[in-house]
């Protein structure tokens, strides 16, 4: 934003998503009136995230310049995942079947065959948007919004570094990127508050999904306990630990593969996010969580560990809304709209094949979030409909990291035919 928010003290602000946090899950708490008919048809985890993107919009205060969804997703999300994974079902997991795989490729099969169609569709009505020639061309920038929505920020680095996109335009398509998954989000959210609607018109089976929640809801209840404060302590020091675990790791990991490897240093190259931290850093905390899960640590699940690391999750959505500006929608409407019937075509194939399979509403908003968000939203979704299915979110993002550049680079090749047809 070009003016200064009113509020840019991390500590401030940080002070005023706590206290909107707080504010919705009281109001969804009244079980009566009018708060109890707005919450049955707008998710409290949606509010979490529009209310400051509200205060975002507004100028109140700025993502600009503050580290808070730096913090939140580099020591909150690695320790929530931690702690939401110490109960995990393994087993449970795997017998949800096929569908969660099925619908994540088709949800990266959307976003390659998406960024062309999108390409011919706005060509029609302004060639102009989707023009542009060498370094310009619109379509070498569209490269790098496949790569993030594909993988993350390492695919799309690397799509940046393949096709030699402007440097002074790239700004755009950061600005498309953040605009238009945030509203796929923000729908994808609204959606989780109307499931059993959505299940029962996709005449989906969701026993597997029902039988696992209830699994581990039986689990906790059967050693539930009131936690002291020591209780709070070990599990803080054990989400917490592991996330300095897996950060150590990470940079061990990825320093080692760039200085042993010529491959890893070349950007260009497919490989480029697996010296990703990022991308270390989940994956050990996640490894980490389920190796807890065969251990005694499972019985914290009893004291609330899933309950914290839930807390280190809703930190983290008000910091993802943080990102939002809802006036920038305005500001490039060429691009917006390359962009918004891209995420059409990838959300309708993503209806279209979960119809047909009859795969749950939780597997499309899943697969989709895994592709399009990766690490940082596949979780928070995923917990939504369950803390003990956020181990599902994590494993497609990782996946989401694995087949992204490559995936990136053939959605690049369609889009380039497609501009030149």
């Amino acid at each position: 934003m070009e003016n200064s928010p009113y509020f840019s003290n991390d500590a401030i602000v940080f002070g005023l998503l706590m206290i909107l946090l707080a504010f919705v899950f009281y109001t969804s708490s009244i079980k009566k009136g009018f708060w109890k008919k707005f919450y049955k048809f707008v998710p409290a985890l949606l509010m979490c995230y529009l209310l400051p993107a509200i205060l975002n919009s507004t100028g109140i205060i700025s993502t600009e310049n503050s580290q808070l969804y730096f913090v939140a997703s580099r020591y909150l999300l690695p320790a929530s995942l931690v702690l939401m994974t110490l109960s995990i079902d393994l087993k449970a997991i795997f017998n949800l079947g096929p569908k969660a795989l099925i619908m994540f490729f088709t949800g990266t099969v959307g976003i390659v065959i998406g960024g062309p169609l999108a390409i011919l569709i706005i060509s029609v009505f302004s060639p102009e948007t989707v023009g542009g020639a060498g370094p310009d061309a619109t379509w070498r920038g569209l490269a790098t919004l496949a790569g993030s929505w594909i993988g993350g920020g390492a695919n799309q680095a690397a799509m940046l570094e393949i096709f030699k996109y402007n440097p002074e335009k790239y700004g755009g398509m950061v600005f498309v990127d953040i605009v238009v998954a945030n509203i796929w989000m923000a729908i994808i959210l609204l959606g989780i508050g109307r499931t059993k609607a959505i299940d029962k018109w996709l005449k989906a089976d969701s026993s597997a999904i029902t039988k696992l929640k209830n699994k581990v809801s039986d689990y906790t209840e059967s050693i539930s306990k009131k936690p002291s404060l020591a209780d709070y302590m070990i599990m803080l020091g054990i989400g917490l630990g592991a996330t300095g675990i897996a950060h150590w790791g990470a940079d061990g990991i990825s320093a080692f593969l760039t200085s042993n490897f010529e491959v890893f240093n070349d950007k260009s190259s497919a490989l480029t996010s697996f010296t990703s931290t990022f991308f270390w850093m989940i994956s050990i905390a996640t490894f980490i969580g389920i190796l807890l899960s065969f251990t005694k640590a499972r019985q914290y699940e009893g004291a609330g560990a899933s309950k914290i690391g839930s807390v280190f999750i809703y930190i983290l959505v008000a910091t993802i809304g943080m990102k939002m500006d809802l006036t920038m929608i305005f500001d490039n409407p060429g691009l917006i709209a390359i962009g918004l019937v891209w995420m059409s075509i990838h959300a309708g194939l993503l209806i279209l094949v979960a119809k047909l399979i009859k795969a749950p509403y939780f597997f499309l908003a899943v697969g989709s979030q895994a592709n399009v968000g990766g690490a940082a939203s596949a979780p928070v979704v995923a917990s939504a409909f369950h803390p003990s299915l956020t181990t599902v979110g994590v494993l497609l993002a990782v996946l989401g990291y694995v087949v992204g550049t490559w995936s990136a680079y053939a959605c690049a090749i369609l889009m380039e035919i497609a501009s030149a047809s």
